[in-house]
């Protein structure tokens, strides 16, 4: 169930794997789904699979949903005085059904360690990266949309709320930093590791879970960067901590503790789409609760008594 910044519009690989073929512990080798585009034939095996995290069979074929060229792409970046202007921005954005093709958060510490990075010259403020997809008319029509929305939260912009990237090679600048911001974070302390977080929540809770998060994090002393896939509620933090210190270790992994517990009281999830490892079991046993952890552990019994796939991920057995 990985996703990325694009997944705002065009979902998560759960929505995008349409069948499988998988071979099981027992070493049998079975399909699941079709490339119809949907189907109610027996249990979703695909979806579950999907969401195995490799513990329920090894996947040898992929049949993968893909979507046409946009006639028109535009990329555009808006910057605002506060993190809470930019998440209110988002949220009207989706709440309003803006087809928005990308909408990324970068916090303005993160912007300066980008700059840096990259050598861009991006304003040093909270910002949103946002890209446009459809032909040239829809396209025009959602940024005056999202245009106009930010303006009424106090966005900055040389001409207008947007400062725009007008060809093919400066979105793929953009972007890069942006999928660059971890290596830029972790090149401005040297020596250090980052703690990531994979939190999510409903967009309507986005600023309230945020803006905690935030202050917490700011509150701690530990260095960190914030990026977020905000279009669809997940955001992650980077605690950037001194390995041969283990008491920022222990800070970083209980402001981990106070964020994703405060996700859960919001209605979200441990995990948009790292998934649970070994490193969030206990937060899948207080998300999901007993009854839910039983019934997988049936399944990984059923599947594969022997526990050979992907032994001791996600709960013990």
């Amino acid at each position: 169930r990985a996703s990325g910044t694009n997944a705002v519009r065009y979902g998560t690989m759960r929505e995008n794997v349409l069948a499988l073929e998988v071979v099981t512990a027992q070493g049998k080798v079975i399909r699941t789904g079709t490339r119809a585009k949907k189907s109610s034939a027996g249990y979703d095996l695909t979806r579950l699979m999907v969401g195995s995290e490799g513990t329920l069979g090894v996947m040898t074929e992929i049949t993968l949903r893909l979507y046409p060229l946009p006639e028109a792409i535009s990329a555009a970046i808006c910057s605002f005085p506060t993190i809470e202007a930019a998440v209110r921005t988002v949220i009207q954005v989706i709440q309003l059904g803006v087809p928005i093709a990308r909408c990324e958060l970068i916090d303005a510490n993160t912007v300066r360690l980008v700059n840096a990075h990259s050598k861009l010259g991006l304003r040093e403020e909270h910002m949103l990266l946002m890209e446009f997809h459809g032909s040239p008319a829809s396209v025009k029509e959602q940024a005056e949309t999202v245009g106009e929305i930010a303006s009424e939260f106090g966005a900055n912009g040389e001409n207008g709320a947007f400062e725009w990237a007008t060809t093919p090679e400066e979105r793929t600048r953009l972007w890069t930093a942006r999928h660059n911001a971890y290596f830029a974070a972790i090149q401005s302390r040297p020596g250090c590791r980052a703690i990531s977080t994979d939190t999510c929540v409903p967009i309507s809770r986005l600023a309230d879970c945020l803006l905690d998060s935030v202050a917490e994090a700011d509150a701690s002393g530990i260095p960190y960067f914030l990026v977020g896939h905000v279009g669809d509620g997940n955001f992650h933090f980077g605690y950037l901590i001194d390995p041969e210190k283990p008491e920022e270790h222990r800070l970083a992994e209980q402001l981990n503790h106070q964020l994703v517990h405060r996700t859960l009281r919001l209605g979200g999830t441990c995990t948009g789409e790292h998934g649970v490892g070994l490193h969030k079991m206990d937060f899948l046993r207080t998300e999901a609760g007993d009854g839910a952890i039983e019934m997988m552990r049936t399944i990984k019994q059923a599947l594969d008594p022997d526990n050979i796939l992907n032994p001791g991920k996600i709960f013990a057995l």
